[in-house]
C-alpha cells in the first residue's frame, strides 16, 4: 500500500534549499565574497522571468552557467531573484534570474553544491531557429566593483555538480 506525501516533503525541502542560497547570495550582495568563496550558478535561460540580451540568448538557448567570482558588479538579491553585472567578451551585461530557474548552485571552494529539479518550471516558448547546445558551457567572470574588460571564456566541461548526499556522515 502506497501513502500520500500530504506534507509534501520533496516542496518544503526545496524551499529550505532555495533559503540557502538566498541567504547565500544576499550575504555576497551586501559584504562580497569572503576567502576563496565563488560560485558557479547554472540556470534555464527560458525560464519565466530570466532576462538577458538577445546576444546571449542566442548563445545560452538553453541553460546557462555563471561564475561570480572576480569580476561582477551591482548584485541585487530579492525574495525571488537576484540580479547582477557581469562582463561577457568584455561586453557588459545585467542578468536577471530569478530562484526557481536555477538548476545548480556550487561553490568549489569548500565542495558545497545544491541541485534542484527544474522540471516543473515554466518556460518561454523556445525560439525556433536556435539549435540547442549539447552542454551549457560556464562562463568565467571575475569580481569586481565596477564593469571591467576581463576576458570571459567558456570553460571546457562546465561545473561539476556535488550532491549534498556525499558530504553526508554515514
Amino acid at each position: 500500500m502506497s501513502s500520500t506525501d500530504h506534507i509534501r516533503y520533496d516542496v518544503l525541502a526545496r524551499e529550505a534549499m532555495r533559503g540557502v542560497l538566498k541567504r547565500v547570495m544576499a550575504d555576497a550582495a551586501k559584504r562580497g565574497l569572503p576567502g576563496d568563496h565563488h560560485f558557479y550558478i547554472t540556470f534555464l535561460t527560458q525560464a519565466d522571468g530570466v532576462k538577458l540580451s538577445p546576444r546571449l540568448m542566442a548563445q545560452y538557448p538553453q541553460e546557462m552557467t555563471v561564475i561570480l567570482q572576480h569580476q561582477f558588479w551591482d548584485l541585487v538579491v530579492t525574495d525571488d531573484r537576484f540580479e547582477v553585472g557581469l562582463s561577457f567578451g568584455g561586453v557588459p551585461e545585467r542578468l536577471v534570474v530569478p530562484f526557481n530557474a536555477i538548476k545548480s548552485f556550487l561553490d568549489p571552494s569548500v565542495q558545497f553544491g545544491l541541485q534542484f529539479d527544474t522540471t516543473d518550471i515554466a518556460a518561454v516558448a523556445p525560439a525556433e531557429d536556435v539549435p540547442a547546445p549539447a552542454a551549457a558551457p560556464a562562463v568565467e567572470t571575475a569580481k569586481d566593483d565596477a564593469p571591467g574588460e576581463s576576458e570571459t571564456k567558456p570553460s571546457e566541461g562546465g561545473a561539476e555538480v556535488v550532491r549534498l548526499d556525499r558530504f553526508r556522515k554515514k
